[in-house]
C-alpha cells in the first residue's frame, strides 16, 4: 500500500461525519490483513485510489465518486470547498457576501448544501437555500434573479449514480462582463482552488447549526414565469408531448412549465418521472446515451405523440426524437447539432425585427450555426467546450453546444437551461404540426440553404491515462494529411490559442472538401474524443435523401482515417 496508515488515520481525525470516519477505519482494518489476502490487496489499492491525490477544484468545480478519503465527494471534501469559496469571497466583496444553494436528488446532495449554507454563515455571510430538489436551471436563475454574489449546485448531472458534484457560479459584486450568473473559469478556479487548499482541516473549519436562509416557493415560480413567457402567449398548442426527467429534478418543474405555457397534452414516463437516485430504469442517466431513451419511444409509439422531450437529472440538459417512418421502430432521435440548428433558426426568426444579437457555439459543434445566424444578419461567435465559456458571449441571444446543451433565455439564465430549451421545441412542433409540415423538413430546408452538415463523435476510452498526452503527442508530430482522400488544408493546434479562443489542449484538421475534424482530452472521463463533421452540398434536384446518404458513408471514411490516424 503506498498510502501510509499515517495519513488515513490524520483524515480520519479530521473528518466530520462519522459515517465517512467508519468507512474508512473498516478499510484500514481491511488492509493490515496477510499478503496474499485477497480482501487485504482490495482495501488496500481502495485506500491508495481515494487517497491518490485531493479530488481536483476546476472549471467544474468538483465532481467525483462518493466516498470517504480526499479523492471523494463527500462532507470534508464539501466543506472545505466551502471554506475555500467563502474566503475568496470575502476577500473579493466582504463580509456580507451572499451566495444561493441548490442541490438535486442524488445521494448527499441535501446534505453537502446544508454543509455549505453553515460553513458560508459562519464566514460572515448570507446563506439562501433553496426549499428542496430542484433543476440547476433554477438555481443558475436565481444568482441573477436575486443578483447574489455567488451560486452553489450540488448535482453531478448526467453522471453515474454514484457521483456527486459541486458546481460555483460568480456574479453580483464579483463578476460584472455578460459572465454573470455563469459558472467558474480560470482565473477564477485556481484563486478559489488555492483558498480551499488553505483551508485547513475540515473539522476545523467553522458552522453555524442554523442562521442561513431557506428560500419558499418564490424563486421557483419567477423562474417558472420566465420560462412560460418565453413563446407567444398566444398560439395553437394541440400537440402531443411524450417527457421523461431520467429520474431526475426536471419532472415537475418541466411540466408545470409546458402547462403554463399551454401545453397540457403531456404524457409522462411513469417509471422515470420521480427522482430516484439509483436511476434504476436506465444503465446511464444521458439521454444522450443508447437505450436511454427506449422507455420514452414505447410511450409515443403507444400514445400517438408527436415529439419526444427529454432532461438529463439535473435537467440543464435537453433532448429530442421525432416521428419518422424511414427508420426502424419510426422515431429517430436527433443530434444536438441538429436541435442546436432548428433553435437556432427558430431564434434567428424571432430575432428578424431587430437584427442584434450573437448566437454562440462551441469550436466542437457543427459549423452550420454560424450560417444559420448569418442568414438572419445576426454575429456568431465560436468559444471553447463547455457553457462556461459560451454563456460569457457579449450580446448572447442563443448559445448552443453538441452534447445537447441549449441557452435560450441567457437574460435569465446564464447556463444551458434543458427546461426552457423543451419548451421551445414544444413550441416548434406547435409550429410545424399546425403548418402540416415536419422537423424533417425543417432540417431538409436547412441542408438545401446551406449544405447537410453531417457530425459525429469518435471516443477511444483508455485504462491507462498516459496514453491519452502520448496521442496527442503523436499527432502533433505528425498528424494526417489526408482524411476520405482530400487533403489536410490546414492544421490548428488549438494550444497555441488565437484571438477568438483562449489555449486549450486539441487539434484541429480542415480537408480541402471542407470535413473537418478535432481531437481532444475529455476534461471529465479517461477518453479521447474525435468530433467529426462533413458538409455535402444538395444538389439543384433538392434530393436531401440521397445527400443523407452521401454525408453518412463519407462520415463513416472519414472516422475510419481517424481512428488509424490516433492508433488508440
Amino acid at each position: 500500500m503506498n498510502t501510509t496508515t499515517e495519513e488515513v488515520r490524520a483524515w480520519i481525525d479530521a473528518d466530520p461525519d462519522p459515517t465517512a470516519r467508519a468507512e474508512l477505519t473498516e478499510l484500514l482494518a481491511q488492509a493490515a490483513g496477510e499478503p496474499g489476502d485477497g480482501a487485504a490487496e482490495t482495501a488496500r489499492a481502495d485506500l491508495d485510489n481515494r487517497f491518490a491525490g485531493t479530488l481536483e477544484f476546476g472549471t467544474a468545480g468538483l465532481r467525483g465518486a462518493l466516498g470517504a478519503g480526499p479523492n471523494r465527494m463527500n462532507r470534508a471534501v464539501v466543506i472545505k470547498a466551502a471554506a475555500g469559496l467563502s474566503a475568496y469571497l470575502t476577500s473579493r466583496v466582504g463580509v456580507g457576501f451572499t451566495v444561493v444553494i441548490g442541490y438535486d436528488a442524488r445521494y448527499g446532495s441535501a446534505r453537502f448544501a446544508q454543509d455549505t449554507a453553515a460553513v458560508v454563515t459562519a464566514a460572515g455571510g448570507q446563506a439562501m437555500l433553496l426549499p428542496g430538489p430542484l433543476p440547476t436551471p433554477v438555481l443558475a436563475f436565481a444568482v441573477r434573479h436575486l443578483g447574489t454574489d455567488a451560486g452553489v449546485m450540488v448535482t453531478a448531472s448526467h453522471n453515474p449514480p454514484q457521483d456527486n458534484g459541486y458546481k460555483v457560479y460568480l456574479g453580483g459584486r464579483v463578476v460584472t462582463d455578460a459572465g454573470q450568473g455563469a459558472q467558474i473559469v480560470p482565473p477564477y478556479d485556481a484563486e478559489i482552488a488555492g483558498r480551499i487548499a488553505a483551508a485547513g482541516p475540515a473539522n476545523l473549519v467553522p458552522r453555524t447549526e442554523a442562521g442561513w436562509t431557506v428560500l419558499g416557493a418564490d424563486v421557483r415560480e419567477a423562474y417558472l414565469r420566465r420560462a412560460a413567457s418565453l413563446i407567444p402567449a398566444r398560439h395553437t398548442r394541440d400537440v402531443r408531448i411524450v417527457y421523461t426527467p431520467m429520474h431526475g429534478v426536471g419532472g415537475a418543474t418541466a411540466v408545470e412549465v409546458l402547462r403554463r405555457a399551454g401545453f397540457t397534452d403531456v404524457h409522462v414516463v411513469a417509471q422515470q418521472a420521480d427522482p430516484d437516485p439509483d436511476f434504476p430504469t436506465i444503465a446511464f442517466p444521458n439521454p444522450e446515451e443508447p437505450g436511454a431513451l427506449n422507455l420514452a419511444l414505447d410511450l409515443a409509439r403507444a400514445v400517438d405523440a408527436d415529439v419526444v422531450l427529454a432532461n438529463d437529472p439535473d435537467a440543464d440538459r435537453c433532448s429530442m426524437a421525432i416521428p419518422d417512418r424511414a427508420v426502424p421502430g419510426g422515431w429517430r432521435q436527433l443530434t444536438g447539432d441538429e436541435i442546436g440548428a432548428l433553435l437556432g433558426a427558430q431564434t434567428g426568426q424571432a430575432m428578424a425585427l431587430t437584427g442584434r444579437g450573437v448566437m454562440a457555439s462551441s469550436v466542437v459543434s457543427s459549423r452550420l450555426l454560424e450560417k444559420v445566424a448569418r442568414s438572419h444578419g445576426l454575429e456568431h461567435r465560436t468559444t471553447l467546450t463547455g457553457f462556461k465559456w459560451i454563456a460569457r458571449t457579449e450580446g448572447l441571444v442563443f448559445g448552443y453546444e453538441e452534447a445537447i446543451g441549449y441557452c435560450v433565455d441567457p437574460a435569465a439564465v446564464r447556463d444551458k437551461d434543458g427546461i426552457s430549451a423543451a419548451l421551445r421545441l414544444a413550441y416548434l412542433t406547435a409550429q410545424l404540426v399546425n403548418a402540416g409540415s415536419t422537423f424533417t423538413a425543417s432540417l431538409d430546408d436547412l441542408a438545401r440553404r446551406h449544405g447537410l452538415h453531417a457530425t459525429s463523435q469518435l471516443s477511444v476510452r483508455v485504462e491507462d491515462l498516459s496514453l491519452i498526452p502520448a496521442a496527442m503527442a503523436r499527432l502533433r508530430a505528425a498528424g494526417p494529411t489526408t482524411l476520405t482522400g482530400s487533403p489536410v488544408v490546414a492544421t490548428t493546434d488549438l494550444a497555441e490559442g488565437s484571438p477568438d479562443l483562449p489555449p486549450t489542449d486539441g487539434l484541429m484538421y480542415l480537408t480541402a472538401a471542407e470535413d473537418r475534424v478535432i481531437i481532444r482530452p475529455s476534461g471529465t472521463e479517461p477518453k479521447l474524443k474525435c468530433y467529426l463533421e462533413v458538409i455535402v452540398p444538395v444538389p439543384d434536384t433538392g434530393d436531401v435523401t440521397a445527400t443523407r446518404r452521401v454525408a453518412a458513408a463519407r462520415l463513416e471514411r472519414l472516422r475510419a482515417d481517424v481512428a488509424a490516424a490516433v492508433g488508440l
